[in-house]
């Protein structure tokens, strides 16, 4: 890296960047980096820079050493990054035999991922239509779906992309700076991590990096956003800095133009494109179009559906038989001035009565079908107890020790006595006076052997 700031300072970059290039992007800056779209709402090949990523995974140069225990031959970008993906200890099995079995849906799975590895897709995201928590956004991307396999969700590649290590780093920490990838490479460990890491750390110190393989207002991550620079040109530049950290820091490099061979450590340049060369990179085709917008309606008639059953479920959920609390306001009104006054505690954990409604069709005519749960209030039209309930309830709140002048007797507790007086009135008029017992004992005698 010594070498690396010594040539930043001794030459002096060109201007090939555009004028409007960003400031280099930290840790606090990267807000701005994602792609950010509403839900169902494609991602074009504008917004996943298509041609880079073509450009990327298409490069036959096989230059890069395989991380697999063994496997001398050199192979090219795409089968380590591939490899990389399908090595990951979260990669599930069938995610591993869908990869092998289709290697498009490999490839189209790689891009995907080499986009989440930069942060250019964050975890808010999911790829299919069917996803059903809201913590989530979904989007069709025509040109990385053109195959059947499920593309999962931006969580579940990123798990997939952290556990990517070499067999060295499962146990072991990962390098985490650019600075112990280059001591772990000049020590001969090659690779010095997997290329998932270095991807990883990589755009973590965009910022710091970004004087030493650039002018300093360029970096890691502007390769991946839409810049007017040539997409084959940045796909060489990335490919340039994965050979740097992979392989050699040492010249030459593979991925070396005229500029980075006369300027050590230094990138190559992209080529800054005029607006009609930037009209003809990263065109959406017509069909990808309509499969997009088929794939939107595909998702907003799910979202639809959903949320259809769930009114569904919870008008079942309200109709079927349930119990309502009682509220505190009124069950506990006696209780806690009793016990205040004779210096006990309630108990937290003591349960409130629960009244028990029924389901609408097994209800009587009355308020309780108006309201399938009805709301007990202090004040107001009250729903009926019933003699059992009202006993549970002076049960559980009437305090003994309190005499009854004392008790603050509600609507309830006057329903209460009211029906009491009609039970003991209806028993009056059932049972014989005193007086006509006497003057007819053996008629009722015999009344009381037929019961």
């Amino acid at each position: 890296m010594a070498s690396a700031q010594t040539g930043s300072s001794s030459q002096v970059l060109p201007s090939p960047w555009p004028a409007d290039t960003m400031a280099p992007v930290g840790y606090l800056s990267r807000k701005a980096l994602p792609i950010k779209r509403a839900d169902a709402e494609p991602l074009t090949r504008e917004d996943v820079q298509y041609d880079l990523l073509h450009h990327i995974f298409s490069n036959p140069k096989a230059v890069f050493t395989s991380a697999t225990s063994g496997k001398t031959k050199k192979v090219t970008f795409s089968e380590l990054y591939v490899a990389a993906l399908s090595n990951s200890n979260k990669c599930s099995k069938v995610l591993k035999d869908k990869m092998k079995e289709t290697p498009a849906f490999a490839l189209e799975l790689a891009k995907i991922s080499l986009l989440t590895n930069v942060g250019r897709i964050n975890t808010t995201m999911a790829f299919f239509p069917e996803m059903k928590t809201a913590l989530r956004t979904y989007h069709p991307v025509p040109s990385l779906q053109k195959t059947d396999g499920n593309a999962q969700d931006a969580p579940r590649i990123k798990n997939c992309l952290k556990a990517a290590l070499l067999p060295s780093e499962i146990r072991n920490m990962p390098p985490s700076t650019p600075e112990e990838i280059l001591n772990k490479l000049r020590a001969g460990q090659k690779p010095p991590t997997s290329v998932v890491n270095l991807v990883f750390v990589l755009a973590t110190h965009s910022a710091p990096l970004a004087s030493v393989h650039f002018d300093g207002s360029f970096n890691f991550l502007d390769l991946f956003l839409p810049r007017n620079l040539s997409s084959s040109d940045r796909a060489r530049t990335f490919l340039w800095l994965i050979y740097y950290y992979l392989e050699d820091p040492d010249p030459p490099n593979p991925f070396d133009d005229d500029y980075s061979r006369d300027n050590p450590d230094k990138a190559p340049l992209p080529r800054v494109l005029s607006e009609e060369e930037m009209n003809e990179e990263n065109i959406d085709s017509p069909e990808e179009i309509a499969w997009g917008n088929m794939m939107s309606t595909q998702r907003n008639a799910f979202l639809q559906k959903l949320v259809s059953t769930m009114e569904h479920d919870k008008k079942v959920r309200s109709s079927a038989p349930h119990f309502v609390p009682e509220p505190e306001a009124e069950t506990s009104v006696v209780t806690r001035r009793s016990r205040t006054r004779h210096g006990l505690e309630t108990p937290k954990d003591e349960a409130s009565f629960m009244y028990y409604v029924p389901s609408r069709e097994s209800a009587p005519p009355g308020p309780l079908q108006k309201d399938p749960s009805p709301k007990l209030l202090p004040r107001g039209p009250r729903e009926d107890r019933s003699m059992l309930q009202h006993a549970w309830h002076i049960m559980k709140n009437a305090d003994p020790l309190v005499d009854s002048d004392e008790e603050f007797a509600d609507e309830h507790t006057r329903t209460d006595y009211t029906r009491r007086l009609d039970v003991l009135a209806t028993v009056q008029r059932t049972l014989p006076s005193p007086r006509s017992f006497l003057l007819a004992p053996d008629k009722h005698r015999a009344n009381n052997a037929l019961r």
